[in-house]
């Protein structure tokens, strides 16, 4: 049996039959500065609360997977600084060695299956990096929405990637990306990033029934409901294009790679946009949020019809 332990909220939720939403805690520990990974944090689960679902934050504790945190757990996770970011390769390891970890997409997604939860919020997705023709540096979120069957509903892939590439890819792996409301594929902080999603679905219902309709025909995987961020909070394109660059190029001129890219992307660019990517990611996470739940939703209504 997998280390689960289910909060209490989570847990009255399971056997009331309540739709559930996992969230990561990535964003809490690397993500965002202590006090607003907290504060955010608790927005977000509210969010989903008001949306009328239940919101399953998951991490890594004292060797158990938890689906659910407390305020006290969440809290003690936001002033960790030192938390594993925690992938399907390092998600083993740290229940058996004990050690405090913070699940990114890949991980938050292997959990939720476990914990029998099909709808997953986040702000964006891993994919593939610029220059992976050499440094081969392509995230597992995208293998792992190929074969982990849950709905991961993001403002797409995180700007600071190679777009063009990492739909590519997702293509190659049967991935359905499916964006809501629009033909453009979004670029996180951007609702539009100028190439056509495969696929668009408007509503909750219509996500939902493509859900289970991909159980029912046994296709592994999940899909990636791109969810654009709200008109009001987004930075065009054109604004962050050549911040993204330089923050790419000073990566690149520090040495930096693998799992420490994004965190100092992220951070260069909270710098250079004197902090409206915090504002625009804030808004975006909590956009999703309020989707997956009602997605959650739709789902346990065509579950019992």
């Amino acid at each position: 049996m997998p280390p689960l332990t289910f909060s209490p909220e989570v847990q009255t939720a399971r056997e009331a039959g309540r739709p559930l939403v996992a969230l990561e805690s990535t964003i809490i520990t690397h993500g965002m500065p202590w006090p607003h990974n907290a504060e955010v944090a608790r927005e977000v689960e509210e969010d989903i609360r008001t949306a009328g679902a239940v919101p399953a934050t998951i991490a890594v504790l004292e060797g158990q997977i938890h689906v659910g945190l407390t305020e006290a757990q969440l809290t003690m996770l936001a002033q960790t600084p030192d938390a594993l970011k925690l992938s399907r390769a390092d998600l083993a390891v740290a229940l058996a060695s004990g050690r405090v970890g913070a699940t990114t997409v890949a991980a938050t997604m292997i959990c939720a299956r476990l914990a029998g939860i099909d709808v997953f919020a986040t702000g964006g997705i891993g994919g593939v990096h610029r220059g992976a023709e050499a440094s081969f540096d392509i995230s597992a979120d995208l293998h792992e929405l190929a074969q982990t069957c849950v709905t991961v509903v993001a403002a797409g892939a995180k700007a600071i990637l190679d777009l063009p590439k990492t739909l590519e890819v997702l293509e190659t792996l049967g991935v359905p990306v499916i964006a809501v409301g629009q033909a453009d594929f979004p670029a996180f902080w951007s609702r539009g990033s100028g190439l056509q999603a495969p696929l668009r679905l408007d509503t909750p219902a219509e996500i939902a029934r493509a859900h289970l309709m991909r159980a029912r025909l046994g296709l592994p995987g999940g899909q990636l409901v791109a969810n654009p961020i709200p008109p009001e909070a987004e930075i065009p394109p054109a604004r962050l294009a050549p911040l993204i660059a330089q923050a790419q190029a000073e990566a690149e001129a520090q040495g930096i790679t693998a799992k420490a890219v994004t965190p100092f992307l992220l951070a260069r660019l909270f710098e250079l946009t004197e902090g409206a990517s915090l504002a625009a990611n804030i808004a975006l996470v909590r956009n999703n949020a309020r989707l997956a739940a009602e997605i959650a939703r739709a789902m346990a209504r065509e579950r019992r019809l």
